[in-house]
């Protein structure tokens, strides 16, 4: 594998530091080639302007069709070009961060709105099918594997189906589904630490064995069944048909149950 691995925290004594530390290894020595992006040490700066698109400031700034043009001129600014880079250069992309208000930090999120861009990682449409864009399992990162990497501070059951935090799999919704899928990764389930600040010596040791057992298995990992949107699912207007998932609403309706006689 060639993985990129972009860590969003503070301290590289941390937590998330060290199990860094140690998937980073035991991908190592298993042979597969790894980049890290600590966007911390890079002093990685996440505020989308003007100048990473060489734009003049007295035109109006609209942010898509501006920062796709820089793309394609290839006219970027040099830090996003070279996570552009490493993303391409990638197979397997390991999204790592502590659960801040619900969801990611700002400064990875900023990586993400900087990195991911019309043209390189969006918008792009079928030229079997002209006006059709290819989004949400298909498109420019197609083909490539991600994962995601986080600690939170409930201890498990608060993030449950009837936990107050909400279900995390409704939490990650965003960044798993509306960001990675919707570019075409295939997304895998998580990796989640629960219980981040009271982890003693030998629950590290735990959840550290199972993050690299993870990231080994990563090739060979069932991704999850979240639904494609040209896979015939959704109607025109891109809403769920009626005989998928009926009587049923919310984000879970995006991915596949095991097939019933309605759906197949």
């Amino acid at each position: 594998m060639k993985v990129l691995w972009v860590l969003a925290h503070p301290e590289p004594r941390s937590l998330n530091g060290a199990l860094k530390d140690a998937g980073v290894a035991a991908l190592a020595r298993a042979g597969h080639e790894v980049v890290v992006s600590d966007l911390h040490a890079m002093a990685w700066n996440p505020v989308v302007t003007a100048a990473d698109y060489g734009h003049d400031p007295d035109e109006r700034f609209r942010v898509g069709p501006v920062s796709a043009q820089a793309y394609a001129a290839g006219a970027l600014s040099a830090d996003v070009r070279a996570e552009q880079d490493k993303v391409a250069a990638a197979d397997t992309l390991v999204v790592q961060f502590p659960l801040w208000w619900y969801g990611m930090p700002a400064i990875l999120k900023g990586w993400f709105d900087r990195v991911f861009l019309k043209g390189f990682a969006y918008g792009v449409t079928d030229p079997d099918h002209p006006g059709r864009t290819l989004r949400y399992g298909e498109g420019p990162l197609a083909g490539k594997r991600a994962l995601v990497v986080t600690t939170v501070g409930g201890r498990g059951p608060d993030l449950g189906p009837r936990g107050v935090h909400g279900h995390l799999d409704e939490l990650l919704f965003p960044l798993q589904h509306g960001t990675l899928f919707y570019v075409g990764y295939e997304v895998l389930p998580p990796v989640v630490v629960t219980g981040a600040n009271r982890v003693s010596d030998d629950e590290f040791a735990t959840a550290a064995t199972e993050l690299c057992a993870r990231v080994l298995a990563v090739p060979h990992t069932t991704p999850l069944s979240f639904r494609r949107q040209n896979g015939g699912d959704y109607d025109d207007d891109l809403v769920l048909r009626d005989h998928l998932a009926p009587g049923r609403s919310g984000l879970g309706i995006h991915l596949r149950d095991r097939p019933t006689e309605t759906e197949r």
